[in-house]
């Protein structure tokens, strides 16, 4: 991923690089740059969707806790018992704790798709709107291009450039009155 935005990110400087003279000397050449991550973790609907999924983890992480210890408990009160049981009784006990580990197991692996699958979905709703906003300042401030640094993609550029702030700001106002947007 980070390759293809390395490559994303060379090929927008080629082709601004490549970009007739005339344009490249106009005092309109404005570029600007954005730091997605940080408005996803900052924003009011990113910090909701945060807690949302934390309430998410820690309730399955609940869930899975009180699986585990009656696992654990069913598990002592065999062992106590393992030397009463007859052979037969003992097998079908090993094979109910057996399925209740393979059932624990499984939850696991459950929440996890789903914990990722919820958090896919709050990202790319947030992202969604982000672009929106984002190609809007674009437009209304003149911007020729702005780019995303995504985990300091970008090496260097004036504090000027960041618009990161400005997005939030924006993207807060126009969630917390929608008919502004």
């Amino acid at each position: 991923m980070k390759k293809f935005l390395v490559v994303s990110l060379l090929g927008a400087v080629l082709l601004a690089c490549s970009m007739s003279s005339a344009v490249l000397a106009a005092d309109n050449f404005k570029v600007g740059v954005v730091d997605l991550f940080k408005v996803l973790n900052e924003s009011d609907t990113g910090k909701r969707a945060k807690a949302d999924l934390e309430s998410l983890i820690k309730s399955r992480q609940l869930a899975m806790d009180e699986k585990g210890k009656n696992i654990e408990k069913l598990k002592a009160d065999f062992e106590k018992q393992a030397s009463l049981l007859s052979p037969e009784a003992k097998k079908a006990k090993e094979e109910e704790l057996e399925r209740l580990v393979r059932d624990y197991q499984r939850m696991g692996t459950d929440s996890q798709a789903e914990l990722k699958k919820k958090e896919s979905e709050l990202t790319a709703g947030i992202l969604t709107d982000l672009r929106e906003h984002i190609a809007q300042i674009g437009q209304e401030e003149g911007y020729t291009l702005i780019l995303e640094n995504a985990g300091g993609v970008v090496l260097y550029f004036d504090k000027p450039l960041d618009l990161t702030d400005k997005i939030i700001k924006r993207y807060n106002e126009a969630k917390s009155n929608p008919a502004k947007k």
